[in-house]
């Protein structure tokens, strides 16, 4: 959870208390250049991909901020939902964030049965195997923030009753 801060942010920076916008771009760097803060301070983070480096950092600069803060995540839905899903492990509740997910791009897909992630180009309504379990699975638009992912269930399922 963040913790609120009476120093104020001075200049561009994440510094300690900083309240403003976080904008956040992963895949590339021009994805929010012109996002409009309406003269809040701004705070620029981009990376190539959500790796697991990209998201510490993310989470430092939350764990810095002020109540009040908000985040703007942009890029291929697989990195901006797991950014997303940092944001909100540090207390970030829908409203503080927009999500700009790009058309196309990797997704994870959440897998019901042995719950683990597959990252899949696939377009939603699709099957995809699952990496843990090996089961089939089918995806629809059903998408969990907590877990960063499509869920994703037995394509088979009344087969097998």
């Amino acid at each position: 959870m963040r913790t609120a801060s009476t120093s104020p942010a001075t200049g561009t920076g994440c510094e300690p208390g900083f309240r403003g916008v976080i904008c956040v771009s992963f895949d590339t760097a021009d994805a929010l250049k012109d996002y409009a803060t309406a003269g809040v301070s701004r705070h620029d983070l981009c990376f190539t991909s959500a790796t697991p480096d990209a998201l510490a950092n993310l989470r430092s600069a939350l764990g810095r901020s002020r109540v009040g803060v908000r985040v703007v995540l942009a890029g291929p839905p697989a990195d901006v939902h797991a950014a997303a899903s940092v944001a909100a492990e540090c207390g970030l509740v829908d409203e503080e964030m927009t999500l700009r997910c790009n058309e196309v791009g990797p997704r994870v897909i959440f897998c019901g049965h042995c719950h683990t992630s597959t990252t899949t180009d696939h377009p939603i309504g699709t099957n995809v195997d699952c990496q843990g379990c090996g089961t089939t699975l089918t995806f629809t638009d059903h998408f969990s923030r907590r877990v960063g992912g499509y869920l994703g269930f037995s394509a088979h399922a009344e087969e097998a009753a």
